[in-house]
């Protein structure tokens, strides 16, 4: 487990088998805006506001995380029209908040393990469908970078403000 350059917020707090594995998704428009999609489980019809995220996923028994990403891509948004930019330099943690911890896969994990990507799309807006055979989300739209920290679940909070310092060189705008 490499996690030196990891700052505190976004390491381990647990042994590894306790972290489900899996990917993110960082997903570039030429303006170097982020694709983000509002999670079609926690819809308004909670009462509450459905939080925003960047496409992600696990990893399946044996599964390369390079390829995991782009079927997790093609299962959440239809579409893997991307050229990959770069990934992150480490594996990167969250914790769930136990309750979550508790319902979500059986209450195997307290969190996940994940490989970022960072990807430029390719294609055009009309190419992306979240209406697949399991949608993950309701709606999505492409946003600034700095606006991720503010969408994202509060125990997401850390994970997305260390990715935009990690990949900042790639949300650099080019004029």
């Amino acid at each position: 487990m490499k996690t030196a350059n990891i700052p505190p917020s976004v390491a381990p707090t647990a042994p590894d088998s306790f972290y489900r594995l899996g990917v993110g998704l960082m997903i570039l428009n030429p303006k170097k805006q982020v694709l983000v999609g509002k999670r079609a489980d926690l819809s308004s019809a909670s009462g509450k506001v459905a939080p925003w995220q960047m496409p992600q996923g696990g990893v399946d028994y044996g599964e390369d995380p390079y390829l995991a990403a782009l079927r997790e891509m093609k299962e959440e948004i239809g579409t893997d029209a991307v050229t990959l930019l770069t990934q992150s330099k480490d594996w990167i943690y969250y914790d769930l908040p136990t309750e979550i911890a508790r319902k979500l896969w059986g209450g195997r994990f307290v969190g996940q393990k994940q490989l970022w990507y960072v990807f430029q799309y390719d294609g055009y807006d009309a190419n992306i469908n979240i209406h697949t055979s399991h949608p993950e989300f309701c709606e999505w739209k492409w946003i600034d970078p700095a606006e991720l920290p503010n969408i994202i679940v509060s125990f997401k909070h850390d994970l997305y403000t260390y990715l935009l310092t990690e990949f900042k060189e790639h949300l650099k705008s080019d004029s």
